[in-house]
């Protein structure tokens, strides 16, 4: 008989929350593919409507699996890789206190990666 456990619960919590917020942040950016004709900064020099593509696939797609709990540690992975280049790259020379939202984004889906889906999950 499975039990409650308040580690799968904080795992949920912790996916659930901090996947809605990018993945608001992501709705947002499909707005400005359209409207703006994707017009988005390009910090890795790949193109700025690839970025924005790339960063579009990272906050909806990759948030919505890991929100369900499917492939968690490998929806994990293309947050981790932007927050690292908002980080490091677009938000290079600021303040700690400027890069802090990008930051917190970085620990949250880097714990979920090392941690997985935890039992609430469509995984099984």
């Amino acid at each position: 008989m499975d039990t409650f456990n308040k580690y799968d619960l904080g795992l949920l919590i912790l996916r659930v929350g901090f996947s809605v917020f990018l993945f608001l942040h992501g709705i947002e950016k499909i707005e400005v593919l359209f409207e703006s004709g994707g017009k988005f900064p390009n910090p890795i020099g790949i193109g700025s409507t690839l970025s924005l593509i790339l960063v579009i696939i990272a906050e909806v797609l990759c948030t919505f699996l890991i929100v369900i709990g499917f492939k968690v540690r490998w929806a994990s992975i293309l947050p981790i890789i932007m927050m690292l280049v908002a980080v490091f790259v677009v938000h290079q020379g600021n303040s700690i206190m400027e890069r802090e939202l990008a930051v917190l984004y970085l620990i949250a889906f880097s714990a979920i990666a090392i941690l997985g889906s935890g039992k609430y999950s469509v995984r099984k």
